[in-house]
């Protein structure tokens, strides 16, 4: 059974096909978005060895001779050297204005590829073939591609939106047990932002999406895609409501950039963490009930999640360094760090109010916490 939910964007709508078995019907799905019978594959050397013979072999059955080109696995390859040296390789191949360019992989390859896909003749046709769980539910989803900078992550990049997104349920089953649960924070996110209903699902049937129990799985997926289409549709370009599914990013993407990307620190580990700070965040501003936190929170150390900074980090890490960080995240504005806090379960809201002495007492007690 295949699940569809659109991204609503005018004539640059295009659809989220979810299900079980999708990769080896990339002939008929895939080919009907293509201009040309010209594609390349851009995977990582992991995935390109569990995954991209099927997707090879299917799109052969349609006739087209897909090329294949791999760079490092790992958060690494989010960066100008990479992109500069994929961008020649693909160029190299002679590819031209009507050659598409299908991302195979998880959230690094589909950025890489997205991005290499937005400034390539100014501008190429790509699909997302998401591969691990974060990727199908969040970053293959609504167009934002790029690398990250020596000074924070994602950066540089631009909005691209892809012709469509394949999300193959079948291929999380060689995902890592710890990718996977990176993957549920994100999940766990929607419900938080704005879906209680979800959320609560989440908590009657969270550990069968971990176990990946197909029905629970897809539905979870689906629910998720949904939600987020809503928002981009809404607000393609994040100009207002879109901030929204940042929610726990800002404290995450510093604890990201502490870490040195260096696989320590998994992006939907500190997107769960994150989520915790300003849950608790919230609760010290008078915001957010401690129930509903408390309640975040066991939510997420059941799902075998860390939810201190203290789980993940040795010594800890400075509260100015980390600050020093949120303000060069991409959604601060001013100087000033703009958070996205919550009244509850499903009440998120986005501020830039918030004095830089409160910001600095909270990360000061959150990094002492175990």
């Amino acid at each position: 059974m295949t699940d569809t939910v659109t991204v609503a964007l005018g004539e640059r709508r295009y659809d989220i096909l979810i299900g079980k078995g999708l990769l080896a019907r990339a002939d008929r799905l895939i080919t009907p978005v293509m201009r040309s019978r010209r594609a390349v594959i851009v995977t990582d050397e992991t995935v390109a060895r569990a995954h991209a013979g099927d997707l090879v072999a299917a799109l052969d059955a349609a006739g087209i001779a897909a090329a294949v080109e791999t760079v490092p696995a790992g958060e690494s390859s989010k960066s100008m050297t990479v992109l500069a040296d994929l961008v020649e390789r693909l160029l190299a191949r002679g590819i031209d204005r009507s050659t598409t360019i299908v991302a195979l992989g998880g959230g690094v390859v589909g950025d890489l590829a997205g991005f290499a896909a937005a400034v390539l003749l100014r501008g190429v046709d790509f699909v997302q073939v998401p591969t691990s769980l974060l990727a199908q539910v969040d970053s293959s989803v609504g167009g934002k591609t790029g690398v990250n900078a020596a000074a924070g992550k994602n950066l540089i990049g631009a909005f691209h939106q892809p012709r469509l997104v394949l999300a193959d349920t079948g291929t999380l089953d060689t995902l890592p047990d710890r990718e996977m649960k990176a993957g549920y924070a994100e999940i766990v996110k929607y419900g938080a932002i704005d879906r209680p209903d979800f959320f609560d699902w989440l908590e009657s049937n969270g550990r069968s999406v971990l176990a990946r129990e197909q029905a629970a799985l897809a539905h979870a997926v689906a629910e998720s895609c949904r939600s987020k289409a809503a928002i981009v549709a809404a607000d393609e370009r994040e100009h207002g409501g879109r901030a929204l599914l940042n929610l726990g990013h800002t404290f995450a993407h510093a604890l990201e950039a502490e870490a040195g990307y260096d696989g320590s620190l998994l992006h939907g580990e500190a997107v769960a963490i994150g989520m915790v700070m300003a849950f608790e965040f919230s609760v010290e501003l008078g915001h957010c009930s401690a129930p509903d936190a408390r309640r975040l929170r066991d939510h997420l150390a059941d799902a075998g999640l860390p939810t201190t900074i203290g789980e993940r980090f040795a010594a800890p890490p400075p509260a100015k360094r980390l600050f020093h960080h949120m303000t060069h995240d991409k959604k601060a504005s001013g100087g000033r760090v703009t958070l996205i806090l919550t009244r509850g379960i499903g009440g998120a809201f986005t501020t830039a109010e918030t004095p830089e002495t409160r910001i600095l007492s909270f990360l000061s007690h959150a990094i002492t916490e175990v």
